[in-house]
């Protein structure tokens, strides 16, 4: 199996936009910065969490290219590469600019609701043809469609290049049903913030995380000791997070994180539709346990950029 270290706490990059609509890429490259300054493991670029599916080609390359340049190789960088027709993804797997990038996450289809042998197939064709390392990625509640502990096992035990699935089923015992029968060296990480501590309990290598975005120190600091086995002082800094775990995503994602960025004086509070910004109270609440987590001001937290 190719081996690529994704241990720890992966962030999943939002996508600032000005009022305007456009793209922020000033807002992007602070946050960036902000990121490898405090610690973060590894980014994700054109993840669900970066609204990827409004963004233009043309915007998605800028993006890759401008994070690429500002990383400078002090961090990995994955990118999304995710899609419902196998084949327009085999092409850009043979033909697509992945310079500067180090592994590719790639959610099973969605909307057309393949079964679990179509879900194989279609991982198959993209293990035959990726430059690079692969990463599954399970998100039944966005992709309709739930890829089972057997599948991502198969397609595991198959493929060398897949090094591992960023599963957000919401179910525990599936996850464990992986962590227990999978190759050594595949790697199971969280794609949900609220369940990161207790999946690392059980054997998962870390988070791809949308709290990380506002918080890259602190909930990176609660996988490090998660993942070291001191599990009472994790414990501790997930229940500080908990309240927020729920309100960013009472209102969809990225809908809370942008709203809390916003605050902390990263970005705009702006989306693009069919996604809006997060509701009046909804916002209130968000900055009320903001105040309780004793953040920094917006003026201290821009300056740490």
């Amino acid at each position: 199996m190719i081996h690529m270290d994704l241990k720890g706490m992966g962030v999943a990059l939002v996508t600032p936009f000005n009022e305007d609509e456009s793209v922020d890429y000033g807002a992007l490259m602070r946050l960036v910065e902000y990121q490898i300054q405090h610690g973060v493991d590894y980014l994700v670029v054109l993840g669900t969490t970066a609204e990827t599916p409004t963004l233009t080609d043309g915007e998605k390359e800028e993006i890759v290219s401008r994070v690429v340049e500002k990383v400078r190789r002090r961090v990995p960088v994955v990118m999304g590469v995710g899609g419902n027709c196998t084949r327009a993804l085999v092409d850009k797997l043979k033909h697509g600019d992945f310079k500067g990038i180090d592994a590719i996450l790639s959610v099973t289809p969605y909307y057309n609701k393949p079964s679990q042998e179509g879900i194989y197939r279609h991982y198959r064709a993209l293990a035959e043809v990726t430059p690079l390392p692969l990463v599954l990625y399970n998100v039944p509640g966005r992709t309709g469609v739930n890829m089972t502990a057997q599948t991502t096992l198969r397609i595991a035990d198959e493929f060398d290049c897949v090094i591992a699935v960023k599963e957000a089923s919401g179910n525990i015992t599936q996850m464990d049903d992986i962590i227990k029968h999978k190759p050594a060296d595949f790697q199971v990480i969280s794609g949900d913030d609220g369940i990161t501590f207790p999946l690392i309990a059980l054997g998962a290598v870390g988070v791809i995380s949308v709290i990380g975005n506002a918080f890259p120190h602190e909930f990176g600091r609660m996988v490090r000791l998660a993942l070291a086995g001191d599990y009472e002082n994790a414990r501790v800094m997930h229940s500080r997070f908990a309240e927020l775990f729920e309100l960013l995503i009472v209102d969809g994602n990225p809908a809370g994180v942008k709203s809390m960025l916003n605050m902390m004086g990263f970005i705009e509070n702006k989306l693009r539709l069919p996604l809006v910004p997060t509701r009046i109270p909804t916002y209130e609440k968000i900055r009320d346990v903001l105040s309780k987590l004793d953040t920094h001001s917006c003026g201290e937290r821009s300056g740490e950029v």
